[in-house]
C-alpha cells in the first residue's frame, strides 16, 4: 500500500505517470509475492494450500491494477459502498410484503447514489421530496441535482 501510495503521489494525477511509477515501485514488491507463492510448499488440501492456488488463479485479475491507472490496488471502497445495502437486505428478509421490500430497494439505491455524487442523503431526499411535491410524477436523481449545481 505503501508503494502504491508514493506511486500516486510521484504521478500527480497523470494516468500513464501512474502506471510508469507502479511498474518501477510496485511490480517488484508484486512479482516477490508471486515467487512466495509458486515456491511455498503446503499440504495439499489444507487452508494455506487452497489460499495459495485461490491467488495464483486469479493472479491476473490481481495485478490488472499496473497496467491501468484507473484500477485500484484494492476495491475497498466498493465494498464499503455495498456494506449498507448488504445490512438492508439481511434487515428485510422478515419483510411482509414485497413491495416494501421493494420501496426499501429504491431508496438504498438513491441514498447510495447521492453519497457516490457527492450529495448528503438527507438533504437530497428532502430536496427530491420536494420537487415531487411540486411537480407530480417527476423524480429527481442525483446526478440531476449535481448536474444542476455545475451548470
Amino acid at each position: 500500500y505503501a508503494a502504491d501510495a508514493a506511486a500516486h503521489v510521484q504521478a500527480a494525477g497523470d494516468p500513464v505517470a501512474l502506471v510508469a511509477a507502479r511498474r518501477a515501485t510496485v511490480a517488484p514488491i508484486v512479482a516477490e509475492i508471486r515467487a512466495w507463492l509458486t515456491t511455498t510448499v503446503a499440504l495439499p488440501r489444507s487452508a494455506l494450500a487452497k489460499a495459495i492456488d485461490y491467488a495464483l488463479n486469479l493472479w491476473p485479475g490481481l495485478t490488472a491494477f499496473l497496467d491501468h491507472a484507473a484500477i485500484p490496488l484494492d476495491n475497498n471502497a466498493t465494498e464499503r459502498a455495498l456494506r449498507g445495502l448488504a445490512l438492508g437486505r439481511k434487515n428485510h428478509y422478515g419483510s411482509r410484503s414485497e413491495r416494501g421490500t421493494q420501496v426499501a430497494a429504491v431508496f438504498y439505491s438513491l441514498l447510495e447514489s447521492a453519497k457516490l455524487a457527492g450529495l448528503e442523503p438527507a438533504a437530497y431526499l428532502a430536496e427530491a421530496t420536494r420537487r415531487a411535491i411540486a411537480n407530480p410524477r417527476t423524480v429527481t436523481l442525483p446526478r440531476d441535482l449535481v448536474a444542476e449545481r455545475a451548470a
